[in-house]
């Protein structure tokens, strides 16, 4: 995979096909030299959920590289910040234009943007399952383990 998102992880579980691999995502300052003395230092750590068909030869406690295609990173940009943003504007405006009430108008399009989160939600599981997947690559330091 040519171009590609990395993160580092450790498998945590293991059942079947599914292996459950946990990351630290960091912020870009969390790797900062001075972060000691910083109090906007942003670490978290995620499940990630992969099915793969050779589950069977990892082992759990083992270090991986979780990769995902670069494409994959912008799609998800755009469907969860982008059209978001240009969603909750153009409801603004046009209610704006039907209503005459600020309060109103404003209350409209932050519904109209908890419909397409709820519905964006209820298509990643179902429809984008597909073009959102991750896959494992072990890291090199581990092979002869």
């Amino acid at each position: 995979m040519a171009k590609a998102i990395k993160h580092q992880g450790v498998i945590e579980n293991i059942e079947g096909s599914h292996i459950q691999v946990r990351i630290l995502q960091t912020s870009a300052c969390a790797s900062c030299s001075i972060k000691g003395h910083c109090t906007s230092v942003d670490v978290d750590e995620k499940l990630i959920d992969i099915y793969t068909s050779d589950a069977d030869t990892y082992k759990v406690g083992e270090s991986v590289w979780v990769m995902g295609a670069l494409s994959m990173g912008m799609k998800a940009v755009l469907l969860a910040f982008v059209l978001p943003l240009i969603l909750l504007v153009v409801a603004l405006f046009i209610l704006m234009n039907i209503q005459k009430d600020e309060l109103l108008a404003v209350a409209g399009s932050i519904v109209c943007l908890s419909v397409y989160y709820m519905v964006l939600r209820l298509l990643c599981k179902s429809v984008w399952k597909g073009e959102f997947t991750f896959y494992l690559e072990r890291e090199t330091n581990n092979i002869n383990n």
